[in-house]
């Protein structure tokens, strides 16, 4: 039987597209070790809508 791994994957959102009102989502996937890291991440990605690098944070 496998066993469960401590990597789980989450979603990131961009905080400044959420806030400007434009049409659009700007959202990533990636994966968090959860012991290492139990609280939310946040990332600089890009936003190809905003055509800029902003702080992506993670949604549940």
């Amino acid at each position: 039987m496998a066993k469960k791994g401590n990597r789980v994957q989450v979603i990131l959102e961009c905080t400044e597209h959420k806030d400007s009102g434009m049409p659009g989502t700007s959202r990533y996937i990636t994966t968090k070790n959860r012991k290492n890291t139990p609280e939310r991440i946040e990332l600089k990605k890009y936003n190809p809508i905003l055509k800029k690098s902003t702080v992506h944070k993670e949604i549940k």
